[in-house]
Parts: C-alpha cells; sequence; structure tokens
C-alpha cells in the first residue's frame, strides 16, 4: 500500500497518511484530517510501499497540500499560543491548583486550545476550565502528561553536553531500568544517571543488548578458569575491554591480580583456547610491475613412470642407464650416449640358439643377472670369458644394478 509519513511536531512519531494522487517531497507542507479534527503538518517520508500489517486502520487520507495561507494562519497560531499560556498559569495560580503547565497549542483551524501540565496527583480543574472557556471563548482541552514527555517538548541539554535525545531523535520511550546501570558497571548515584526528567537516561538502553551478549561469553565472577599463567578465580569483567581480572596463586606461594582477555581463558582440565589469528594484509602490487618467472629449480616436474623405475633399479655416480631417454636429467641430449653403442667396439661372441640374447635395457629391478652357465663346449667357454671381461669394465661404478655379484651356478635350464 501506498503512504506517506507526516510530523507534526519537530521530533515528533510519524504517521501515515493516503496521499492519493498527490505526490510530495519531503518537508512539504500538508492538510491532514486527525482525531482532533484538521492538523497542519509536515511530509517526513515521501511515497513509498508498506505492508498494510504495519498500518493502523483506517488508513485516513491527504485533505490538500498546504498553501501560503495555511503558512500564515500556522503562524498566527503559535504567537497567539504564548498569550494563552500565561493567562492559563494565572488563573492556576488564582485557583491554588497543585499542577505545572507544560505548554499551549491551538488546532490548525483555532476550534480547539489543548492545555499540557504535569502533576503528581489527580487534580480536579472544572472550575479552571469555566474561566479558560469564558476567556478565550473556544473549546478548552486540558492534558495531563507526564515528565519525560514535560522534556521532549521543552528539549534542553544533557550530561553529555548535547541535546537531549528525546527531543533531537527520539520517537518512542523504552523502559529503563536500574539493572541496566548496574550491569554496565556505572555509578548508582541518582545525579549521575538521571536526566532532565528526573527518570533513568533513556541512553542506558541504547548498549544494554551488548552488554549482555558479552555478560552471556565472558565467564563469571567467582568462577575458576585455566590461564596462560595457571589456575584462578575470576575477579571482575570489563565489557568494555572484554578483560577479566583473575587472582591466581603463584608458584612461590603469593597472590597476584592480573587481566587476560577472555578468549585465552578456559575451564580447568581442558586445554587453553587458540586466539584466532589475524588475516596478514595483502602487499599492493603496481600496476606497472610485471610478473616475474619462477626459478627453474623450484619449478616441480611431474614424474614419469620411466623416471620412477630408473630410482628404484639405481644407477651409478657418474654414468647414465642404458634406458634412460635423451636429454633426461637437463643434460644436453648429445652428450647421454646409450650404453650399447659404447660397447658396440668390442667383439661380441654369438650365444647358442638355446640361450637367447638379452638386451641390458630389457631388464627388470626384481630381475638379477644371470651368471653363465659351465662351459659345455669351445663356444660356451669364450662367451663365459666375454661375460667377465664386461662385469670387470664396471667395477669402478657404484650403482646397485652395476654391483657384481658373487658367482653362483646357474640353474640349469629344462628344455
Amino acid at each position: 500500500m501506498k503512504v506517506i509519513g507526516v510530523r507534526f511536531k519537530s521530533s515528533g512519531r510519524i504517521y501515515y497518511f493516503d496521499p492519493l494522487e498527490y505526490t510530495f517531497n519531503e518537508g512539504d507542507g500538508v492538510i491532514v484530517e486527525t482525531a482532533r479534527g484538521q492538523e497542519y503538518g509536515e511530509v517526513a517520508q515521501v511515497a513509498m510501499e508498506v505492508e498494510e500489517s504495519v498500518i493502523v486502520s483506517p488508513l485516513k487520507p491527504v485533505i490538500r497540500p498546504a498553501t501560503e495561507q495555511d503558512s500564515v494562519m500556522r503562524e498566527q497560531n503559535a504567537a497567539k499560543e504564548g498569550d494563552a499560556f500565561h493567562v492559563c498559569q494565572q488563573k492556576i495560580q488564582q485557583h491554588k491548583l497543585d499542577m505545572h503547565l507544560v505548554s499551549a497549542e491551538y488546532s490548525f483551524n483555532g476550534s480547539k486550545l489543548v492545555f499540557y501540565f504535569t502533576a503528581d496527583e489527580r487534580v480536579d480543574f472544572r472550575e479552571l476550565v469555566k474561566d479558560l472557556a469564558s476567556q478565550f471563548r473556544t473549546r478548552i482541552e486540558l492534558r495531563q502528561i507526564g515528565v519525560r514527555d514535560e522534556a521532549k517538548m521543552l528539549g534542553g541539554l544533557g550530561s553529555c553536553g548535547r541535546v537531549v535525545c528525546c527531543k533531537a531523535f527520539l520517537q518512542d520511550f523504552h523502559p529503563v531500568s536500574i539493572k541496566m546501570a548496574k550491569e554496565q558497571n556505572l555509578s548508582l548515584s541518582p545525579t549521575k544517571i538521571s536526566g532532565l526528567c528526573g527518570r533513568l537516561m533513556c541512553c542506558l538502553q541504547y548498549e544494554q543488548s551488548s552488554y549482555e551478549e558479552m555478560k552471556r561469553r565472558m565467564p563469571h565472577i567467582n568462577r575458576e578458569v585455566l590461564t596462560p599463567d595457571g589456575a584462578g578465580t575470576v575477579v571482575e569483567n570489563n565489557a568494555i575491554t572484554e578483560k577479566t581480572r583473575v587472582r591466581l596463586q603463584l608458584p612461590d606461594g603469593s597472590i597476584d591480580v592480573r587481566e587476560f582477555n577472555y578468549m585465552l581463558l578456559g575451564r580447568p582440565g581442558e586445554p587453553l583456547p587458540v586466539p584466532p589469528s589475524e588475516p596478514k594484509p595483502e602487499p599492493v602490487k603496481e600496476a606497472a610491475e610485471e610478473p616475474k618467472p619462477a626459478p627453474a629449480q623450484e619449478a616441480t616436474p611431474e614424474r614419469s613412470p620411466d623416471k620412477k623405475r630408473r630410482r628404484r633399479g639405481g644407477r651409478g655416480k657418474n654414468g647414465s642407464r642404458p634406458n634412460a631417454p635423451q636429454g633426461d636429467g637437463g643434460q644436453p641430449a648429445q652428450q647421454q650416449q646409450p650404453r650399447p653403442q659404447q660397447q658396440s667396439q668390442q667383439p661380441q661372441q654369438p650365444r647358442p640358439p638355446q640361450q637367447p640374447q638379452r638386451a641390458p635395457q630389457q631388464r627388470s629391478n626384481e630381475q638379477r643377472p644371470q651368471q653363465p652357465k659351465p662351459a659345455q663346449n669351445a663356444q660356451q667357454q669364450t662367451a663365459g670369458a666375454e661375460g667377465v671381461k664386461r662385469r670387470d669394465n664396471f667395477k669402478h661404478r657404484r650403482g646397485g644394478a652395476n654391483r657384481p655379484k658373487p658367482a653362483s651356478p646357474a640353474p640349469e635350464k629344462k628344455e
């Protein structure tokens, strides 16, 4: 539902009205119909959509926008309100009534004059109303208000040096109790926690929710807690600094009172909580600075299955395996020569057909080099001598796969 907010007094309550087809800006004057008749108000909130549950039905419409004549009439009524206030004050003294006059207010069309007053007890002002009606020749209404409403209407400076909250911005009054002052560790002297109205200051209610939340988190008084300096008893809590005073008994037998953040305390028999680490500020990167490439030694290349297999078998300190790919390990490809090419210069005797020749690169880590069988003929003796000579050439190497094994008779091959 489309409504506008209208305020009749400065820092007063805002009431909703139906704007009809009119368009208003904030601060414009409007004439509206209220329970006291037609009133002059100012637009505090422009047209907006609100839920029907927020509106007090029935929603009254705006009669019309205010004109210059309406503004002049309002100023004239404000000038007559001062004279009516002094006349009513004299009448109160004549009737010797125990009441304190606060203000006088004319309605917009001047058909009603309302007097606001405060009193400790019920006052019989029937004779006073008759005298005021004969004096002003209009309808008279006397309305009793509270001391907090009086401070809201008159205003003034609070103990903080600023205009009181009820006059500056506070629309409604909230209940305030002495318990709030106790929980906030304030002085219980009435002169320090009371406002101009003589009641507890409204600002005690502003931070009450924060104090209640902090009180729920911090340990209770006279409770055993575990601190970084040892076990102790809680003496006092400060909700503003979020610190707890703990009485400790030192190892030498002396007693000391120290302050700790409540987040560093724990229960006896449990480990101390770890305080949350503050996030480090990220360094600001300059736009002109180009990203530097990462060094070659920090890069971690992916491991290939061939390289992993070579590590299991091992190799010599300064040698290379015959099955290693060319250019592996960051060396030029032309410097790494396969082992079969180095041994191609030596004459090799052909093996008998029953013993097929095995290439060095076909050996696995789990297979051990087989020793030649005892020579049965001249060809086998020549092949055995050639194998012994080949093993002698690799004695200077330290690799596990190239280390010579003690000669042992090989098992006979079944045909």
